[in-house]
């Protein structure tokens, strides 16, 4: 493990657990745990958040959590995700293998098999899955991932490079997330003029350390294409891993393939807002990103359903 990875873990760690100290659990939430979506009881587990007043089958958000590819688990997310679950839907949040124990792409792997457990049948009907709307949302590290994925979901030559097989939903169609949330995310990863951190944590990352083909597997960007569904893509004005214009040429992609795109910077010059904001859910600024970005989800719901 690089300094780089080791400092990663340390510091972001303490910052999360300063973020959320003080919270609890709200009665509010019906909360299933460590749920066993894989074969490796450590990483591969999940829990599954939904509102306590509601029944029956409802939109479900898988979360993908940040941390650098290399640090975070489904434990430091459990609070935004319940924050999430609360404004009525199904909450996935998961925890993945990470690097530099385990190597590009296993987290990926990781990812395919959630949707995998998240489409099977059996978990449709136990969990109140509404399997006609699953999103995802991301942050970070996360956020690469969940894009990543749904360019695989959306294109077989690319997934065929991963030797991956998407689930299929209940009525034959290979999954595609029916929306994406993607908050201050990394999109484009190039190991040319880019700083210590981005080239030690890719060095951690790839078995190759950041080979050509590596890079174009792991870059976005290019594998942007037709099929991709709507995107809500922010980022914060303030932040020093991936504010503006991280974003810029994903959301041009985007676009010039006539993906329907909602970009945002959050955050003034008066009240700057920094890298992953929206976790801390007791800021006023996380409480209407987090609104805005469900009721992003409920307006494809509703263009879908007319």
């Amino acid at each position: 493990m690089s300094f780089t990875s080791w400092m990663v873990r340390r510091t972001f760690k303490k910052s999360d657990e300063r973020r959320d100290a003080g919270i609890t659990v709200p009665d509010t939430v019906v909360r299933y745990l460590d749920i066993l979506y894989g074969t490796n009881p450590k990483w591969e587990s999940l829990d599954v958040y939904r509102p306590a007043d509601r029944e029956g089958p409802l939109p479900v958000i898988v979360s993908v959590h940040g941390g650098g590819w290399v640090y975070g688990d489904k434990e430091l997310y459990q609070y935004y995700c319940m924050n999430l679950a609360e404004r009525g839907f199904a909450v996935v949040n998961f925890t993945y293998r990470l690097a530099p124990e385990y190597k590009f792409p296993a987290a990926i792997d990781d990812v395919n098999m959630v949707m995998e457990w998240v489409l099977k049948p059996e978990n449709i009907k136990e969990y109140g899955f509404d399997a006609d709307h699953i999103f995802m949302v991301g942050d970070s590290a996360g956020a690469h991932m969940a894009s990543l994925y749904t360019c695989i979901c959306t294109d077989p030559d690319f997934a065929a490079r991963f030797a991956m097989y998407v689930p299929k939903r209940p009525d034959g169609r290979p999954f595609v997330p029916d929306g994406l949330a993607l908050n201050c995310g990394v999109y484009e990863i190039r190991m040319r003029n880019a700083n210590a951190m981005t080239k030690n944590l890719m060095k951690d990352l790839l078995p190759g350390r950041g080979t050509a083909k590596e890079m174009y597997l792991i870059n976005v960007v290019p594998h942007v294409n037709q099929g991709f569904p709507p995107c809500y893509v922010m980022t914060a004005n303030a932040d020093p891993l991936a504010g503006p214009p991280a974003q810029k040429k994903f959301v041009e992609k985007l676009r010039a393939k006539g993906v329907p795109v909602t970009e945002k910077t959050w955050g003034t010059e008066e009240a700057p807002l920094k890298h992953v904001f929206h976790l801390n859910i007791r800021m006023e600024e996380s409480v209407r990103l987090n609104d805005e970005e469900c009721e992003f989800f409920r307006s494809l719901m509703k263009e879908k359903e007319e």
